[in-house]
């Protein structure tokens, strides 16, 4: 008999795998998944009191309270490159370190409140954004060096749609093992 696998909680839906062509609908999958997610984090997190919200997601994992802070700051670096790249030609973006921005003090203790409301605002102006776009600046590109490569705007929307998801269920998931209704 085999034994039963470990399941990764690190990701909960996946590796993030980006579509070999990206189609109008896509694009419009994806926007609408931004657009919902500030209200599925909501959703996640509502009830949760302060020791259950400073539980690891998974064992040496990010708090759940990390995880909520965490998603604003990625989604801030992601809209100020989408404007980057709209209006510079493949610009070269800074890499942040995310996991140190994890552990400074306003990721480890502030209300998820702050951070949730500033998810809404931050989606409510990157969808205006995003559905104004045309197919030809969705090929715009910049050019990321932590990952060495050119980045155009229609993928880095498909990792940002998945990068939702992928945070949600951490949350989510973690309330389902734990018996947090």
């Amino acid at each position: 008999m085999e034994p039963a696998s470990t399941p990764d909680y690190r990701y909960p839906v996946g590796r993030f795998r980006p579509p070999e062509n990206i189609t109008a609908e896509q694009r419009r999958e994806w926007i609408d998944e931004l657009a919902g997610s500030p209200a599925k984090f909501r959703a996640a997190v509502h009830g949760l009191n302060d020791e259950q919200l400073d539980a690891p997601y998974r064992p040496g994992g990010w708090t759940v309270r990390q995880v909520i802070h965490h998603v604003p700051d990625s989604h801030m670096n992601s809209y100020t490159r989408f404007r980057l790249a709209l209006t510079e030609d493949n610009p070269t973006v800074r890499p942040y370190a995310e996991d140190l921005w994890a552990e400074l003090v306003d990721a480890r203790t502030m209300p998820v409140e702050v951070s949730l409301t500033l998810l809404e605002s931050l989606h409510a102006r990157w969808v205006r954004l995003l559905e104004s776009l045309t197919p030809e600046q969705y090929a715009r590109t910049f050019e990321h060096p932590g990952l060495k490569r050119n980045i155009s705007l229609e993928w880095n929307l498909a990792l940002y749609a998945w990068h939702c998801r992928h945070h949600a269920a951490h949350i989510t998931s973690l309330r389902e093992r734990m018996g947090w209704g």
